[in-house]
């Protein structure tokens, strides 16, 4: 299994941390080992003191390909989910800083949550999903996919140009 992220697909996200825009998708991977499924819980890893959430809209990939085209991009994909990306930025600062691959403080064991899926033609607009991260009852993250940068279908092209999908 694969699992590919994407860094600062959101203009403001990336201003809030001072990086800049991308002008093409910014790709990271997770080891499957980080997916944390059917509600078990997350535990806070004892060598970070500083573990930050983004709230992430997750696709599944429903058929193999390679060099998808834009047209045909949205056969590639039924579902999405909800999930939340931890990241433990201490680690993940002093990685940068030495311009070192930063994996363990993206990746580590249950960093990736998801919610179960949802069928994409069961929903008005996949270009148009509101989302909201709550922290004990508390909105700490609301948006949308109309705020991306980089939209499903671009995604789905880009990712394939590099890497085989797989189901």
């Amino acid at each position: 299994m694969k699992i590919f992220c994407i860094g600062r697909n959101y203009v403001d996200h990336a201003k809030e941390l001072n990086n800049p825009v991308p002008s093409e998708p910014l790709i990271f991977m997770k080891p499957s080992t980080a997916l944390l499924v059917n509600n078990k819980h997350f535990y806070h890893p004892d060598y970070s003191n500083d573990i930050h959430y983004e709230a992430e809209i997750v696709l599944r990939v429903c058929k193999n390909g390679r060099s998808v085209q834009p047209e045909f991009a949205s056969r590639y994909y039924d579902s999405v989910a909800f999930g939340i990306d931890f990241t433990a930025r201490d680690l993940q600062d002093k990685l940068k800083a030495k311009g070192h691959p930063w994996e363990i403080a993206k990746g580590f064991d249950r960093s990736a949550p998801i919610s179960k899926f949802i069928p994409l033609d069961g929903l008005k607009n996949k270009n148009e999903l509101e989302f909201q991260l709550k922290r004990n009852g508390e909105v700490v993250q609301d948006g949308n996919t109309k705020d991306l940068i980089f939209q499903f279908d671009t995604l789905i092209c880009h990712l394939s140009k590099y890497f085989t999908l797989h189901t």
